[in-house]
This record gives structure tokens, sequence and C-alpha cells, in this order.
């Protein structure tokens, strides 16, 4: 794969920084593109921030996955699309709350038919039995309703308020890494990390009893079109 002039400026750039305090990391993912050699231009637009956490678990054993979710304190940057399975006076709760889409077999047929325009979906309890069978489609997409991810509640307003408000969820992969969107660029240095010190608090807190060893092995920061930048995990 060819290597852009602007990526391979940046790789080289980040390559010199070494481990950081989470607040430098920031100042300095949000300064590379300053550095640029001239006639090398910047991204045009607002660049995702997300951070890697490396976790020293097990994912294959249920006792030792690391889920959650969690609103950021400054959000994410992005009005996220709402879509929640419920039926009677849920239907109006939810809608006035701001979902995007409230229903229940009528959603279902629309998603099994290829629909997949929203990012979150939430159902109540009593409408399992509906959803369960689009597990495949949107398991995969990480969008499958949970209880343990607070999307499966019989109290869809404040759940639509809080996905609304920039909650987002995050969940250990099979190699033992978190991925997750903590912001935007264009946001000040301290939201960026006010939101990174919190996500990374709840991971800490979420440690399972099962593992053992170094907990978090390894933290990184980058954007949409940045390389990473190590982070102290300490």
């Amino acid at each position: 794969m060819k290597v852009s002039k602007r990526q391979k400026a940046l790789s080289e750039a980040a390559s010199k920084l070494g481990v950081l305090p989470v607040a430098s990391a920031v100042a300095a993912l949000k300064g590379l593109e300053e550095k640029l050699p001239k006639g090398i231009k910047p991204c045009k637009f607002d660049q995702s921030v997300a951070i890697a956490v490396r976790l020293g678990v097990d994912p294959k054993h249920a006792d030792q996955i690391v889920r959650g979710s969690i609103v950021l304190p400054h959000g994410i940057g992005k009005v996220q699309r709402v879509v929640v399975f419920c039926k009677d006076q849920n239907v109006a709760k939810a809608t006035e709350a701001g979902a995007d889409f409230a229903g229940g077999k009528e959603l279902a047929d629309k998603i099994k038919d290829g629909w997949m325009d929203f990012d979150v979906a939430i159902a109540t309890p009593d409408m399992m039995g509906v959803v369960g069978p689009l597990g495949k489609v949107l398991g995969p997409r990480g969008l499958m309703p949970s209880p343990k991810a607070g999307t499966v509640t019989q109290d869809v307003a404040t759940a639509v308020k809080e996905y609304k408000a920039g909650k987002v969820e995050f969940r250990v992969d099979d190699g033992g890494n978190v991925h997750c969107v903590v912001g935007k660029m264009s946001f000040s240095e301290q939201s960026l990390t006010e939101n990174i010190q919190a996500l990374l608090a709840l991971i800490v807190q979420l440690k399972p009893q099962a593992a053992r060893g170094q907990y978090v092995r390894s933290i990184t920061v980058t954007a949409t079109q940045m390389p990473g930048i190590q982070v102290s995990a300490a």
C-alpha cells in the first residue's frame, strides 16, 4: 500500500514522541498537523478521536470480558441516531425523549430487509422476542441491545436521552483490546483529556477478578487520519 507524504510525515513525527501522559498526548495529537512540511495539506474534515486500550485479559473466558457504557463529560461531537423497540405508551415516551425511530415488529421487518440507518438500538425487555432474531444482523455491528450495556431497559426515555447526550458503549475484542471514540479534533485539549480520563477510569474499575498480571498493557490515542500516540498507563 502506498503511503502518502502526509501520513509519512505524521508517522515520523509521532514516532519521536515516546509515551506521554494523557494531556500531553492529546496536545501532541492536535498539534501534529501544524508541523507538516510546506506543501503538504492537513486533513480537511473534523476527524473523530479515539483510544485503543490493550488489556491483560482473555476474552475467550466469560469472566474476563470487559464491557460497559458511559456518558462522556463532553459527548462525542456527534448526534447519534437512536431506534427503540417498544410498544404501547413507551413509543410516545421514546419519541418525546428524542428517539429517531420507535416501534415494534415493523422496525424489525425493516431491518431484516436491509435498513440500518441508525447508530444505537434500545429495546424494552418485552420486545426481546422481536429483537432476538435480529442478532445475526445487529450483533456483528455492535448494535444488539444488551442489559449490560443499558440498552435493554424499561426506562426508554432515560436511555434515549443518555445516548443523544453522547453515551458510548465499548466491549473488549477477541485480541483483548477496547476501542472507543472519545470526541472530535475540534474539541479543546481539556475536553478530550477529560473524556479520555473518564473512560480510562471506568475501564480500570471494570477489571475482572479473574484477570492476572498487568491489566492495562498499553493505551493509544489516535484520530481518523492520524497515527497513534502512546499514552502512559500510569
